[in-house]
């Protein structure tokens, strides 16, 4: 055999038809470097190319934290990288990031794109835990605490805009919604054991869901096999509702369920209960939150702390995105930002 001879070409698989369908048919904005003018496209049209992810509001988040060269920072939610590599840039050579991040599909691919952006692991450790977890984290790295703390409560557009796991409506997936698919109940298997009167209080806790004792009645104890599955039975169970605020309140269900099968709140209690102890003196610290039940317990956590001494200064108004960045890239629109600064032992 001639080992010189070239490797035969093999063209990639297409899809089916003029058009994409299917998820992962949609190959060219999956793959973006190979791609630019098709994502170049979405992006102008105000949209968000199928399974990337746009970081959001990072000027503002690098003007909160003020990252510098040495700093120990910690990223509580890595995602897909985005705000990590920001401030890995401004805090090297020296400096240190530590991310976190319980997805266990997304997790592995980001550590990669950061490792190929050349971050060894001098600057950059990764490990797989949920945000409540960050003593523990802090702890196995040996490290008292942080110069710059940072959380993104966002849900990624990698998890968004994949069906197989569940969190939209944009094409048929089975109803599961968890982050780790590994622990807990699936989302499906959560509605059929909730109670109406309990599915109520989290949807109205969740997500503040107008109808959320009709919907509970229509929900609880039900069993759905697929999201679309949901999403019919929600705008069904609304017929007097206009279609608009029909499609809002399936938004909303999706988000108050997703956020009791993750534990979100719990956590988040937990990750706001542990900051202070978790910051160096002066420290900096960043939340961004998607809804008013984030937002809410934020605020009144760092006003408490501040009135505690715990933090020297909390932010005084919600920093929000640009009209720029909310036109071209939309899931900025409810992005909420909230900073505070660790008082001097």
């Amino acid at each position: 055999m001639d080992e010189s001879a070239p490797t035969p070409y093999r063209r990639r698989p297409r899809y089916p038809g003029k058009n994409p369908v299917r998820f992962e048919h949609k190959y060219k904005e999956l793959d973006p470097q190979h791609h630019p003018d098709t994502v170049a496209k979405v992006l102008a049209a105000g949209k968000t190319p199928a399974g990337s992810h746009v970081p959001i509001m990072v000027a503002e988040i690098l003007e909160v934290l003020r990252p510098n060269p040495g700093d120990f920072a910690v990223d509580c939610t890595l995602g897909h990288g985005g705000h990590a590599q920001a401030i890995l840039e401004r805090i090297a050579p020296q400096g240190r990031l530590l991310a976190l991040d319980v997805d266990p599909l997304e997790l592995p691919r980001t550590e990669q794109r950061l490792r190929e952006a050349g971050f060894g692991p001098g600057q950059l450790t990764v490990m797989k835990s949920n945000f409540a977890g960050l003593p523990a984290a802090l702890d196995k790295v040996g490290r008292p605490g942080a110069d710059l703390i940072l959380a993104d409560l966002g849900v990624s557009s990698m998890q968004l805009d994949n069906p197989g796991r569940g969190f939209s409506t944009k094409a048929a997936g089975p109803l599961d919604m968890r982050m780790n698919s590994s622990r807990g109940i699936s989302a499906a298997q959560f509605l059929q054991k909730v109670s109406p009167e309990k599915l109520a209080a989290i949807l109205a806790e969740n997500s503040d869901e107008p109808h959320a004792a009709r919907l509970a009645t229509a929900l609880a104890g039900r069993s759905f096999l697929t999201t679309t599955d949901l999403a019919a039975t929600i705008q069904s169970a609304l017929p007097s509702v206009p279609g608009e605020e029909r499609e809002l309140s399936v938004r909303r269900v999706f988000q108050a369920i997703r956020i009791a099968v993750n534990e979100e709140f719990t956590a988040l209690d937990t990750l706001l209960r542990v900051l202070p102890r978790c910051l160096n003196p002066g420290g900096r610290l960043a939340i961004l939150t998607f809804h008013s039940g984030e937002d809410r317990r934020v605020k009144k956590t760092f006003q408490a702390a501040h009135g505690e001494g715990l933090y020297q200064e909390v932010a005084r108004r919600v920093l929000r995105a640009t009209p720029e960045e909310r036109r071209t890239n939309p899931r900025s629109t409810s992005a909420k930002l909230r900073w505070a600064i660790r008082s001097p032992l």
